[in-house]
């Protein structure tokens, strides 16, 4: 039996399901006032009108839940850039949504940048297979578009994807620091530079 909404669920395990995303979605919105630093679990629990306990039966941790808001924005920017053409024209369009939601990109930074740090093996171990996915990816894309366009290259693909994503990222921390850097204009003069 399925609920009336299509979806397929019903029941408590539907309302646990929408629970989860509301979670997902308001702990953006905390982080985005607060700051990471003044986050604590308890405190985006508070902010967002879920018991501490009620969070914890969804989430281990701060790290993990704010891990797992990553987790969806890079499942919903892949459905909104589904059918776009051209790795760096998704990339841009991304870029061009990134900038409307800087608390996401704020996080996203502050995130990766501590993984490196001993004790954080949680992020280290997700940004570690988010790259390695999103270099395959992002090679197999530059050589599917260098077989469609019948041009051939000798450069290391995987080495390209490599620069790509560190010019993404490396541009966001700038536009961070200074918003009048053009993160999606600099991906694309990047393109005509590959």
């Amino acid at each position: 039996m399925s609920s009336s909404d299509g979806s397929g669920t019903r029941g408590p395990y539907a309302k646990g399901v929408q629970r989860r995303k509301e979670i997902l979605d308001r702990t953006l919105d905390v982080v985005a006032s607060k700051g990471i630093d003044g986050t604590s679990l308890r405190a985006i629990g508070e902010a967002i009108g879920v018991s501490h306990a009620a969070l914890r039966h969804y989430f281990d941790s701060r790290e993990a839940l704010l891990l797992e808001v990553l987790r969806e924005r890079d499942a919903e920017s892949t459905r909104r850039l589904d059918g776009v053409d051209g790795v760096l024209n998704r990339m841009a369009g991304a870029a061009d949504h990134n900038v409307s939601v800087p608390g996401l990109v704020t996080m996203y930074t502050t995130l990766l940048a501590t993984s490196v740090e001993p004790g954080n093996e949680t992020s280290r171990a997700f940004f570690a297979e988010r790259f390695e996915i999103a270099r395959a990816d992002l090679a197999g894309q530059l050589r599917d578009e260098l077989q469609a366009s019948g041009r051939h290259s000798d450069a290391d693909l995987d080495q390209v994807a490599s620069l790509i994503i560190a010019a993404f990222d490396g541009l966001q921390v700038q536009w961070l620091l200074d918003r009048s850097v053009d993160i999606a204009g600099t991906l694309r003069l990047l393109e005509r530079v590959l």
